[in-house]
């Protein structure tokens, strides 16, 4: 498996670099990491252009430190690490919500609360030893699954699951990059998911 540091470079390579979308709830960005994200790191307010000048070694130390060890990602099985931490700079604490829910549809009885405790790691290694050739592509589909209800309860955010071509967008292929090719949906599949977006 990658390094933990060779998994944080590979968001960075996703995130991109500078940005600052409208209809993106997170403000200024760069490689992933947003101005509020900046700020409570750094201790101080901080402006978008002390966000345009992040670099790629503080992102990637901000992302270590805040985005796969304080919230234990680096205590779930190891096949998930990758999957669950590019959620978690993507989404927050919705990645761990998404994996508990995951979990109590699997039988496993935990509070589904968005942090990674004794009780949700002891219910994904069962999760895990149970199906382990499955785990991972379940939370991929679990998690193209949540992009898809957030674009249709907030069509602002539509733009990033499917493209001005009604392909798949940013967000769909970025789950699917987790998920086995047999699993992946087709662009007629895709397209019929978000007809009703008009």
């Amino acid at each position: 498996m990658p390094s933990v540091e060779a998994l944080a470079d590979q968001i960075i390579a996703r995130e991109g670099g500078y940005v600052n979308d409208p209809d993106d709830p997170g403000g200024p960005t760069k490689y992933g990491v947003t101005q509020q994200t900046l700020a409570r790191v750094r201790g101080k307010q901080v402006t978008a252009r002390d966000v345009a000048a992040l670099t790629k070694a503080e992102a990637r130390s901000i992302f270590i430190e805040h985005y796969f060890h304080r919230p234990r990602i680096d205590e779930l099985p190891e096949p998930l690490h990758a999957t669950v931490f590019d959620m978690y700079v993507n989404a927050g604490r919705h990645a761990v919500r998404l994996l508990q829910q995951l979990l109590t549809e699997m039988g496993q009885r935990i509070t589904v609360d968005g942090l990674i405790g004794p009780q949700t790691i002891a219910a994904v290694r069962a999760a895990h030893a149970f199906a382990p050739d499955h785990l991972v592509d379940a939370y991929g589909i679990a998690r193209r699954n949540y992009y898809y209800r957030l674009a249709d309860r907030r069509p602002s955010l539509r733009k990033f699951a499917r493209r001005r071509d009604g392909g798949k967008g940013g967000w769909i292929s970025r789950a699917e990059e987790f998920v086995s090719k047999r699993y992946h949906l087709s662009e007629a599949e895709h397209r019929a998911r978000v007809a009703a977006w008009a």
